[in-house]
């Protein structure tokens, strides 16, 4: 068996066909019995962003993060690599973890080089090998990035908001038609199979109800599934679990790992793949946490995060960053609208937590009570609206707490203002597809000082362009009960189907 992830680039896969990719990947695993994980890939694959995706008139000179680098023996770990002393010492502790699991990768393809295949797995991979190849003919055809041609009674993906308009329709058709996950029965609510509906954590709940309803992408057999969902909540975890007082994290960690060493002693599919196909969702600050206490599920399993944050280890080849949404309980959801451009009497907008995080001190520093065109609110005041401030605002101002993920960020997309994300290391939620540069502004932390200018800068036809992309890109930040085609839900079902689609098990 071969497991294989890919981050190769878009241009790459139209001039390298898959079949080749395939030949390559089975010659060397048959010669050399070198490991288990190697690279065929998705057109879709992740792509680390370049300064050449921001609009040319912003003229920002962002300089983008680098990658980690790929481990040439096994295209899947990254090793990783730092400055600092004290980030040396934690990613030197990190390299030992990789290694010792690419030395199990290593003697686990030995041990099944002679090993019969299985039938189940391979028909598995057949579908999403055929799937690769109908993805990349698309991926291959010119000046169909802004439209597709196809037909689809719901909605047609179209304009310069999507990396490549007609691959990601293609892309999603697929997944509607093949993709299957199977949901691991094992484990009693609230701790599993169960997850909050309100507050900023809300997506735990939100996808663990929708996906258990779905007869669509939910299968009861788990030999013709593609993942294998883990469905504990970190939240709830930590909500019935966790001591305030004596402050044990590491009862997060427990039941976690006890969770996984029961499935994979009870199902083979963890140890048929090593657990590359099976995935976890969390929303909570805690979520990369949580799968530390089993290191295949942190470093080889597919994790899908509201903390997306790349300098703790979030690695975009496999795990997917995912929207965080504030849900407020009794009352009702917040209706996607605003104010025409020409009614939005603020420049820009932003309230909450002057001291969380490390960002938001420096835009209060430089903005609060500075200028009237920057409102800046530790908190609203009582003859304020939060959500009308929004929806009358050029510009809502969507700086990273304590962690990378604000929820104010599908609240400015859903008030069609234009949101202004100020982060380090942030993967955007379906960046796979979505072209962030056509309908939100980035500002790094060392232009907050030209905050104003930079958003002066941009001109009103610029501005009606961003505006008009804000509204069109709100029906995939939707949370809809019962799911509607392309709204949130099936996003983080699209992120994932592309996380087994750079996957290649080889039965």
């Amino acid at each position: 068996m071969i497991i294989c992830r890919s981050n190769n680039q878009l241009s790459t896969l139209v001039s390298v066909t898959l079949l080749a990719l395939a030949i390559v990947a089975a010659v060397s695993y048959a010669s050399t019995g070198l490991s288990l994980l190697s690279l065929p890939a998705s057109p879709l694959s992740w792509r680390w962003p370049s300064s050449t995706t921001f609009i040319p008139s912003f003229n920002l000179n962002h300089t983008p993060p680098s990658p980690p680098p790929l481990n040439p023996k096994t295209a899947l770990y990254s090793m990783f690599n730092c400055d600092s002393d004290s980030c040396k010492k934690q990613n030197g502790k990190m390299n030992k973890l990789v290694s010792k699991l690419i030395k199990e990768l290593e003697d686990e393809s030995m041990l099944r080089r002679n090993k019969k295949r299985d039938k189940n797995l391979e028909k598995v991979e057949a579908e999403l090998a055929g799937a690769r190849v109908s993805m990349r003919d698309v991926a291959g055809k010119r000046n169909s990035s802004l439209s597709s041609p196809l037909n689809d009674p719901d909605y047609v993906p179209n304009g310069n908001i999507y990396r490549n308009a007609y691959l990601f329709h293609r892309s999603y058709l697929l997944m509607e038609k093949l993709f299957k996950v199977y949901i691991y029965e094992e484990g009693e609510p609230p701790l599993f199979h169960k997850g909050p509906t309100f507050d900023i954590y809300s997506m735990e709940g939100v996808f663990l109800n929708l996906i258990e309803k779905d007869p669509n992408f939910r299968i009861s057999n788990p030999d013709r599934a593609h993942v294998y969902f883990l469905p504990f909540s970190v939240t709830m975890i930590l909500n019935y679990l966790f001591d305030p007082v004596i402050r044990d994290k590491a009862v997060l960690e427990r039941v976690i790992g006890d969770y996984v060493q029961m499935v994979s002693s009870r199902y083979p599919y963890w140890n048929q793949s090593l657990g590359s196909n099976h995935f976890m969702l969390a929303c909570h600050d805690w979520g990369p946490r949580a799968s530390w206490s089993v290191h295949s599920l942190y470093f080889t399993s597919i994790r899908l995060l509201c903390n997306a944050n790349t300098s703790e280890y979030f690695n975009p080849r496999k795990d997917a960053s995912i929207p965080q949404i504030n849900l407020h309980r009794g009352e009702p959801a917040m209706v996607p609208g605003g104010l025409p451009a020409s009614n939005r009497t603020t420049l820009a907008f932003f309230a909450g937590g002057q001291f969380h995080g490390k960002i938001r001190p420096l835009l209060f520093q430089h903005w609060k009570d500075k200028d009237e065109d920057i409102l800046m609110y530790n908190r609203v005041p009582n003859n304020v609206s939060y959500h009308e401030m929004m929806q009358t605002s050029r510009f809502c101002l969507c700086p990273s707490g304590y962690e990378v993920a604000s929820p104010r960020i599908v609240e400015a997309i859903y008030a069609e203002c234009v949101p202004v994300l100020i982060s380090q290391n942030y993967v955007l939620p379906f960046s796979d597809v979505l072209n962030w540069d056509a309908f939100s502004v980035r500002v790094s932390v060392s232009e907050i000082p030209n905050l104003k200018r930079i958003l002066l800068g941009i001109s009103d036809d610029e501005y009606a362009r961003l505006q008009e992309n804000v509204k069109r890109v709100q029906r995939h930040f939707l949370v809809n009960n019962p799911a509607k085609r392309y709204d949130i839900y099936h996003m983080i079902l699209h992120s994932l189907w592309l996380r087994r689609l750079n996957l290649h098990i080889y039965g």
